[in-house]
């Protein structure tokens, strides 16, 4: 073979390869070129868990935490002034729902009683007999009792130089009288009790309230831990004097209210009592 063939063969092999290189490169840059959009591409979005695989494995436990200032506190660390504030406010909340339910009981009996009178004292033949078919103890009785005897000894007495009117009308009205304060006996204490509870309790909030700056001076410690306890346990006080205050007022209206029905309905009965007394009837 000639050296001008050798060359010849040579270059065409050139050619040929510069042609497969040139038609491969733009198939690389478009591999490269999506390489990074793959790369950069988000990858998909996990199933969501069942909800019970995403439930705790255990329940988480609160630990209870005693309250160191409490009435507990508050009793054993305070003095005899404290002491003798919460025991004051304990025997006027008792002795406040004491006469409200014994109140409430003898309102009730007294409307039965009036009921009971209705129906059957004004339909018996006379005022004695009518009297007996009255419960012993109710005030409708007692009533009855004071006319008829007011009208029975009339004559022959130092009181017959008043007609015989107005001495059974004064004796009627004597005897609502008597049923009145016997309905509003208590009341006066519910009263005490409604509109001193918030001052007794403010007085041991001040008391435990200036033990406790007593406490926090001698100590030199002012932090909010020191602070906020004993002042808390003061407040307590006030606390106790509304509970106690607020259902003594309460019952106080009430039963104020409910007195007031029972009364008309007794006035009213002493009223036709004394007609029927005045007419003759026995």
């Amino acid at each position: 073979m000639s050296l001008t063939t050798a060359m010849r063969a040579m270059t065409g092999a050139a050619l040929i390869a510069a042609a497969a290189l040139f038609c491969a490169a733009p198939q690389a840059v478009q591999a490269q070129a999506s390489a990074p959009e793959a790369a950069s591409a988000p990858a998909p979005m996990a199933a969501p868990a069942p909800m019970a695989a995403m439930a705790p494995s255990a329940a988480v436990s609160e630990e209870a935490v005693d309250n160191p200032y409490g009435l507990k506190a508050l009793w054993s660390q305070g003095d005899f002034v404290a002491r003798g504030t919460l025991i004051i406010m304990v025997i006027m909340s008792m002795g406040s729902w004491y006469i409200i339910f014994t109140k409430l009981f003898e309102q009730r009996a007294m409307m039965k009683s009036a009921v009971a009178s209705a129906e059957t004292f004004w339909k018996a033949p006379s005022v004695k007999a009518g009297v007996g078919a009255l419960e012993e103890s109710s005030a409708f009785r007692y009533i009855a009792e004071q006319g008829i005897k007011a009208s029975d000894h009339h004559e022959g007495t130092m009181v017959e130089q008043i007609d015989k009117l107005t001495w059974v009308g004064m004796s009627v009205d004597r005897a609502v009288g008597s049923v009145q304060n016997r309905l509003q006996d208590g009341l006066a204490f519910l009263a005490t009790v409604g509109s001193t509870a918030p001052f007794v309790g403010l007085f041991g909030t001040v008391w435990g309230i200036y033990n406790a700056l007593v406490k926090i001076g001698i100590s030199g410690q002012a932090s909010i831990d020191k602070v906020a306890g004993p002042v808390g346990e003061a407040l307590i006080m006030t606390a106790i004097g509304l509970a106690v205050a607020v259902p003594a007022v309460m019952g106080y209206n009430w039963l104020i209210r409910r007195n007031k029905a029972v009364l008309d309905q007794a006035k009213a009965f002493a009223g036709d009592l004394h007609n029927v007394l005045i007419a003759g009837k026995r």
